[in-house]
Order: structure tokens, then C-alpha cells, then sequence
């Protein structure tokens, strides 16, 4: 029987390892940067064509290779990061396993050009599908030029399961973040299709943040520095304020690499315990320094999840600094005392003179003169006209409290209100409970509708209708609103700008991921025009590209904001309005989300409490 075991081309294993390390374009631009900054770039450019689909172009002015090592980096496990399995717990560099130029070399057409400083002239090589095309001498500047071509050109399973231009860019700034947020002193540029996307100058660790995510980022970050024989955490925290449904912009940083840790992301909420609602994220950017051979990162290809040696004791350091950052900066609830109409304390001024106060008092004042006593004497005679009109007053029937008999006293039968009557003449046919319920009478019993709930089902349905025929009013603003967006959500908006206009949202793209509020949707007054855009967006965060699913996405998300809050107290004309609008839906026991808006509390059921 002949043997069935045997070794695989270099050409099927490169692409077997590519499907681990090169999984989508970003992935290719994580791998190509990284490599730039471990050669000890100081300005790093990126290039993107068609979402990385039709060329990724990286361009560093690092340290370059030389022809022999521009050969040998396209080769499976060639690396000059580490040379013995030692090395692996004392890494000090993003890359490691020599896999990720082969890899990417397997799937496109790659043309490299590098010259270190030392050369005269430098190193032109074009690989396709694994296989050297040429080798040439050429004039270039010191550093390295990745050209990726027809990403995935010879695996058309794999081209054809990437997602749409949108959400491969996306995915491209997600990675590019990671990245530019560990090196504030690289200058990084991004272009896709010819427009500059990012400019990030080399400067201090907050205004990187600011540059990538806007301003507002920055005004609502607070510092975070501990230092312990354990490990060193820095970084910044959100102010409570900053807290957002879907924050999405939380990161850790160990010893300059980015890593997922949920058991850490748990350590940073349970600080905010009581500071923020339920549900909501608040954004973070902490960076851990830590003994290489503390931890391990070669527990996943991706090199997201690492293992920590001490994670308990990481975990109240971690939990005790963020704390330390809230407290020392006064962000804790404080008392709101109500101090309107109360008097201005001014500051003490040791060198102000203060006069003491002076005693003012009448020398003619006497109150046994006879004027004081005629004069209260005349008073006295007439408080007849005190009392003028009580007899046109109506009689008043005093309402029983709980547990108490009802037995007012009236001078005839016919002044007697009973129980009945008095409902009958004062109360409405509907009735609001504590701000949140609004009962009402029916046939079988007692309905009771939830208000907020009810309200989104019939903000819901009049959204999808506008949508469906494009009738959407807008309200057009005095002043128009400008607002910034970090690059991944401007891409997300980009998307949206078609759903928000039928919508009733009239918006203007700036460039530089700012866009102009020109008008919302009538029937909003009182939202902030700004933060219900970025509310919008942060629920928009996880959308398919089913447009009907897109619509029915950014209604219902409209529709939780702008709908009746729970609290708001309303007259009986609203209630009514809102009971009819509510039975008038093509689905009035529940929300678009699943969540029920009435139930009926049979007469039966009241009975028997009562019974």
C-alpha cells in the first residue's frame, strides 16, 4: 500500500497560512504598518484603492532592506524579530512570526521597493502569487514601498466573500486606529480613492486622540497614570458625561500592542458603578506596560488576546486608578441643591476691609402712643370686610382618605356628593399613572399602556411611512449644527446620508469627517439636533445592507429618541391622543423591537382582589 502522507507545495501552505493572517484588507494594512513602525519609521503613508480590493500601497521612511533581505521577507518564518523560542517572552516588537509578507505575497501581486541609507541604489521585487516575477535594481529613498495589488486574485472563494467598499473601509480605520493610537510620534496619513482621510502630525498622546476622534473626545477625557513594581497603567478615561449606548472606542494597550480583554473592560465599568445608566459604555484609551515575560502573546494568530501572569492583582490596580481619576477630578454625583433666588457668598479677601453693619432703628417710634392703639382699634371694627364673598362660595365635600368612611356633612340630601359622583364630574375617562402608565377602561377590565413604548410604535409606523413615500417634512434650523465624527463613523454616515433624507434630515458633508446639520425632522423640538445624529449612528453601528432593514433600523431608532419620555406628564387631551394614535398602528400590543406596550387587567381578577 503506497503512502498517503506528504509535504504540500510551499504555494498551497502559503495560502492556507493567508487565510489565517490575511483575512480581509486590513489585514493587510495591520501587517504592512506595523512592519513600517518596527523599522523605526518617523512618517508612515497609506494608500487605499476600491476598500483595498484593487491596491494597498504603504510607504515608510524607515530603515529599508537590503537585496539579499527584500528576498528572504517573503519567505514562510524569516523574520528579524526573533531567532530563538526564548525570544518569544521578551518581545519588543509588533511583528514575530515571519508570516505575514509570505502570506500576502500568496494571495496578490506585490511590488516592493526599499534602500537602506548605507546603499547607493535599492532593491525592486514583484512577487505574484508566491512566485518571483523580477528582481531589479532601482532608484528609490531610504525606506520601504509595499505595492498590493488584486488582493486575493488567485482565491475567488475569498474575494467574493468580502463585504462592500463601506465596510471593508471601515473595518481599514478600525485597524489604522489600533495602530496610530500606540505611536503618537509617527506621523501616519491615510487616502482612499485619492481623498486624505487622515493627517495625523506627530504630537502628545491627547491630541492624537483628538485628531482621530474629534474634539469633543478630548474635552471629555480624564488623565489616568499609576505606576506599581506590577505594572504601569496610563492613559485616559471618559468623563461619566461621555457615556454613549455603543461606545465602541474602548482601548487597552499592552506594551504598545492592542489587545481585546474583557475581564479588564469589566475592571473599568465596575469604577463607573453608579456614575453612569445601565446599558450605557464609556470610552477609554489605557495602555499597560508590563514585563515581557509577564504575559504571552502567541495565543491567538491575530495577537488580540493575551495572557496575563497576575490578572487578579492587574484587575484592582486597574479598577483602583480609574477610580482615582474620577475621584480626583470632582467627577462623582454631588448634591444639586436647588439655589435659585439664594444670596452670592463672595470669596474671602484678607485684604479687604469689611465695615462691620450698622444698627438703623426710628428715636420717634413709641408703640404705647394713642395713635398706635387708635389705629389698630379702627382695624379691629371692620373684619366684616375680611370675610365679604364666603357666603357666594361653593360648599366644599371633603374627600375621604384611605381606610376612612365617606360621610360628608351638608345641611340637605341634596348637597351630598357620593363617591360616584364626584369621579363622575372630576375624573377623566383616562388616567396617568406616575408619569410612565396610562390606564383606561374597557370592556374586560382594566388596559394599561406603557406611554414611552406606546409612543415609539407610533413614531415608528409614521417613520416607515415617510420613508416608504418620501413625505418627510423637515424643520430647517436658524443656525445650521456642524458635527465631527471619528473617520469609521463618517464612513458609516456616508452610508446612512440617503435613509436620514427620507428621514427629514438635511445634511452637508463638509470633508474632514465633519458634516452640517441643516434641518431635522419635524415633530423633534427639544432634541439636540447633534447628539440625536450621533445617537443615531451609534445605533446604526451593527446594520446589514438590506435597505429595508437599514429603514426599519434608523426609524425605530428615531422613534426611541424622540418619543415621550417616561415622567413627562400629560394632559388629558395627550393621553387621549395618544390611546387613538396607538389603536390606529398596524400592531398596537408591541414595539417594533418586541417589547409589549399594554396588558389588561381582567375585571375578574379586580374582583377577586377586592373580594
Amino acid at each position: 500500500m503506497s503512502d498517503v502522507i506528504h509535504l504540500l507545495p510551499d504555494s498551497v501552505a502559503n495560502q492556507i497560512a493567508a487565510g489565517e493572517v490575511i483575512q480581509r484588507p486590513a489585514s493587510v494594512i495591520k501587517e504592512l504598518v506595523e512592519n513600517s513602525v518596527d523599522a523605526g519609521a518617523t512618517t508612515i503613508h497609506v494608500v487605499v484603492v476600491d476598500a483595498g480590493r484593487t491596491m494597498i500601497q504603504v510607504i515608510d521612511d524607515g530603515k529599508g532592506m537590503s537585496e539579499t533581505d527584500a528576498r528572504l521577507s517573503f519567505e514562510r518564518h524569516a523574520t528579524s524579530k526573533i531567532s530563538q523560542a526564548d525570544d518569544l517572552f521578551a518581545l519588543h516588537t509588533m511583528g514575530f512570526r515571519g508570516e505575514a509578507l509570505a502570506s500576502i505575497a500568496a494571495v496578490s501581486h506585490v511590488e516592493l521597493q526599499t534602500r537602506r541609507e548605507v546603499d547607493e541604489v535599492g532593491t525592486c521585487i514583484r512577487i505574484a502569487g508566491s512566485k518571483v516575477v523580477s528582481q531589479e535594481p532601482v532608484s528609490c529613498p531610504v525606506g520601504s514601498n509595499f505595492k498590493i495589488e488584486n488582493l486575493f486574485f488567485n482565491v475567488p472563494a475569498r474575494r467574493k466573500f468580502l463585504k462592500s467598499n463601506a465596510t471593508e473601509l471601515s473595518n481599514i480605520l478600525t485597524a489604522f486606529e489600533r495602530i496610530v493610537l500606540v505611536y503618537p510620534d509617527i506621523h501616519f496619513t491615510l487616502h482612499h480613492n485619492g481623498t486624505e482621510m487622515l493627517n495625523l502630525k506627530a504630537g502628545s498622546l491627547r491630541q492624537r486622540i483628538s485628531d482621530v476622534f474629534g474634539r469633543q473626545y478630548s474635552q471629555d477625557l480624564l488623565p489616568v497614570e499609576v505606576r506599581t513594581a506590577m505594572c504601569t497603567i496610563t492613559g485616559f478615561v471618559s468623563k461619566p458625561e461621555g457615556a454613549r449606548k455603543k461606545s465602541g472606542h474602548d482601548y487597552f494597550f499592552v506594551n504598545g500592542r492592542y489587545m481585546k480583554h474583557p475581564y479588564f473592560h469589566k475592571a473599568v465599568v465596575t469604577a463607573y458603578d453608579r456614575l453612569i445608566p445601565e446599558g450605557m459604555q464609556v470610552p477609554y484609551f489605557l495602555y499597560f506596560e508590563v514585563e515581557p515575560a509577564d504575559i504571552d502573546v502567541n495565543i491567538h494568530p491575530t495577537k488580540t488576546e493575551i495572557k496575563f501572569e497576575n490578572e487578579q492583582a492587574i484587575w484592582q490596580i486597574l479598577t483602583a486608578a480609574v477610580r482615582d481619576a474620577l475621584g480626583k477630578f470632582c467627577e462623582v454625583p454631588a448634591i444639586d441643591f436647588d439655589t435659585q433666588g439664594s444670596p452670592d457668598i463672595p470669596l474671602y479677601d484678607p485684604a479687604r476691609q469689611v465695615a462691620p453693619p450698622q444698627p438703623r432703628y426710628n428715636p420717634d417710634y413709641n408703640p404705647f402712643k394713642s395713635s398706635s392703639r387708635s389705629s389698630h382699634s379702627s382695624n379691629a371694627g371692620s373684619w366684616e370686610t375680611l370675610y365679604e364673598g364666603l357666603e357666594k362660595a361653593p360648599s366644599f365635600t371633603p374627600v375621604p382618605e384611605e381606610g376612612e368612611m365617606f360621610s360628608p356633612i351638608a345641611e340637605s340630601t341634596d348637597d351630598i356628593q357620593t363617591p360616584e359622583t364626584i369621579l363622575s364630574e372630576k375624573s377623566p375617562s383616562h388616567y396617568q399613572y406616575k408619569g410612565k402608565y396610562l390606564m383606561t377602561a374597557v370592556k374586560s377590565g382594566l388596559m394599561i399602556i406603557d406611554q414611552h413604548r406606546a409612543d415609539i410604535r407610533i413614531l415608528y409606523d409614521r417613520y416607515m411611512e415617510q420613508m416608504a413615500g418620501h413625505t418627510a417634512n423637515t424643520q430647517k434650523l436658524l443656525f445650521p449644527e456642524v458635527v465631527q465624527f471619528a473617520p469609521s463613523d463618517a464612513v458609516l454616515l456616508g452610508k446612512l446620508l440617503p435613509e436620514l433624507a427620507n428621514l427629514g434630515f438635511d445634511l452637508s458633508d463638509l470633508g474632514g469627517n465633519s458634516f452640517a446639520v441643516n434641518g431635522v425632522p419635524t415633530g423633534i423640538d427639544g432634541l439636540d439636533p447633534v447628539r440625536l445624529l450621533r445617537q443615531l449612528v451609534d445605533d446604526s453601528g451593527t446594520l446589514t445592507s438590506q435597505v429595508a432593514s437599514l429603514n426599519s433600523q434608523l426609524a425605530l431608532s428615531l422613534a426611541r429618541h424622540a418619543a415621550i419620555p417616561y415622567g413627562q406628564l400629560l394632559s388629558n387631551d395627550e393621553i387621549e391622543n395618544v390611546i387613538n394614535q396607538l389603536f390606529s398602528c398596524s400592531n398596537v400590543n408591541y414595539t417594533p423591537d418586541g417589547k409589549a406596550i399594554l396588558c389588561i387587567l381582567p375585571q375578574t381578577d379586580i374582583e377577586q382582589l377586592l373580594g
